[in-house]
């Protein structure tokens, strides 16, 4: 049944490639300037990549990719999306970039990426499309070099606990939930006026699966850190910190968390 629910979703990211390639958010024609699109803690995280080879899981139409790119490191980007790598390939020609870019499930990456790379990355809203994290540890742990680093910077999982659909928050999903959660609203988190019509599928999990299934995959994690900032202001009623970071007004809860996990 799985492969539906990627079906349907692979579906909705060709109609959000459309969507937010031509959005504020993504600011599109400042990053072909030379805006980097990358955030504070993935870059504090991974330091100088010079002459490192990198792959991004899941890397939407590339911008994240391409700013490794531009930073020194040889990439490859993978998703789901054929939009999404149709238009990464087409900025990594516009920008003169030597990225390759792979469509395919996250999932059966090695099946279609046969390196072994320095550095293996994903960030922002990626796990919550994977039904089992276990073939995700298992996949990243045959993609790493001996001595190679896994870092993630993700949302954190009592944000998908719940429902943002009205603008309101209402908790409703569980911290850890096996079944799917689907979802069909008018939108996207780039641009909610926007009239495409957002249908997806959705898995909650907790950081303790998160951390088990880089474990059992056999890599050492690092550091686990959570914050309450985010750099990105998707979620209802955030407010804009000093650091230029968003956080509930309250600060009841972390809105993002990063593990980095080296391959021994």
């Amino acid at each position: 049944m799985s492969n539906d629910y990627f079906e349907v979703n692979r579906e909705t990211w060709n109609e959000k490639v459309k969507v937010h390639s031509k959005s504020e958010m993504y600011d599109l024609e400042a990053f072909k300037r030379g805006k980097s699109s990358l955030m504070p803690y993935e870059l504090k995280a991974l330091g100088d990549v010079k002459g490192k080879s990198l792959l991004h899981l899941q890397c939407h139409f590339g911008q994240d990719t391409l700013s490794w790119s531009r930073a020194g490191a040889k990439c490859v980007g993978i998703d789901l999306s054929d939009e999404g790598i149709d238009l990464a390939k087409q900025l990594n020609e516009e920008l003169q970039l030597d990225v390759e870019f792979v469509r395919c499930n996250v999932l059966e990456t090695s099946n279609y990426v046969n390196d072994t790379f320095d550095v293996v990355f994903t960030s922002y809203g990626v796990i919550g499309w994977l039904p089992d994290l276990k073939p995700w540890g298992k996949m990243i742990a045959e993609r790493l070099k001996t001595g190679g680093t896994f870092y993630m910077v993700e949302f954190h999982p009592i944000v998908w606990m719940f429902d943002y659909i009205d603008g309101k928050q209402i908790m409703k999903y569980g911290y850890m939930q096996d079944e799917a959660i689907y979802e069909e609203y008018e939108g996207t988190y780039a641009n909610q006026d926007s009239k495409m019509t957002s249908k997806e599928y959705g898995w909650n999990h907790g950081l303790s699966e998160v951390v088990n299934a880089l474990i059992e995959a056999g890599l050492t994690i690092d550091y686990l850190n959570e914050y309450d900032e985010s750099p990105y202001g998707v979620l209802p009623d955030l407010v804009k910190t000093k650091s230029g970071m968003y956080a509930t007004k309250a600060k009841l809860y972390p809105l993002i968390f990063e593990i980095k996990a080296t391959k021994n």
